[in-house]
């Protein structure tokens, strides 16, 4: 008696046999495009000559003195560190990194980021060389730093604009224009 009254609120017009193929449809999925793909270095590269290496040696041993005068012996060893780690990237190239610009995402490497995780692009121009830079929604990265290599700017404004917003112009924070300004006035060796 109890089961014919549950059977009472149970629908009875389902049908005895959900098919397998009404789900499963190919056509439902959406495909894996890759729009656009490209190798390039994984960082930015300028090769450096005698005379930077030698005018950063200057100043860090400037640097040095003064800190022992004022007996900051771990700070010393922080700007040893930091000027080491400025000559092992200015000395060794970096190795070509394969990106790729799909309807998923961005694929740098091993690591993918989805549209929904990337916030705008824009690009930079260093050292008579283009940079793409794609801020991120989350604090960590925070910013997609991507060598163009051969490929042309507009080709990658063409690939990402039906996905993220372009930003022509990016208002330079005040680090941005601090570093800047010190690489204008004081160079570490004379351009060419």
């Amino acid at each position: 008696m109890e089961e014919q009254e549950g059977e009472k609120f149970l629908p009875k017009d389902l049908p005895d046999e959900i098919p397998a193929h009404i789900g499963n449809d190919p056509q439902h999925y959406n495909e894996v495009k890759t729009v656009l793909s490209w190798s390039a270095h994984g960082r930015p590269y300028i090769p450096r000559g005698r005379q930077f290496y030698m005018t950063s040696l200057l100043i860090a041993f400037l640097i040095e003195v003064i800190l022992f005068l004022f007996s900051q012996y771990l700070l010393m060893v922080v700007v040893a560190a930091l000027v080491f780690m400025g000559f092992a990237f200015s000395l060794i190239p970096p190795r070509n990194f394969h990106y790729k610009i799909s309807s998923e995402g961005i694929t740098v490497e091993d690591h993918f980021y989805l549209w929904r995780e990337l916030y705008d692009f824009y690009f930079v121009r260093r050292e008579h060389m283009d940079i793409l830079h794609v801020r991120t929604v989350d604090f960590f990265p925070g910013e997609l730093i991507i060598t163009l290599g051969d490929m042309h700017k507009n080709q990658i404004i063409k690939a990402m604009l039906p996905y993220l917003s372009y930003r022509e112009y990016v208002k330079p924070t005040f680090m941005d224009r601090s570093g800047e300004w010190l690489y204008k006035n004081f160079p570490l060796e004379k351009r060419s």
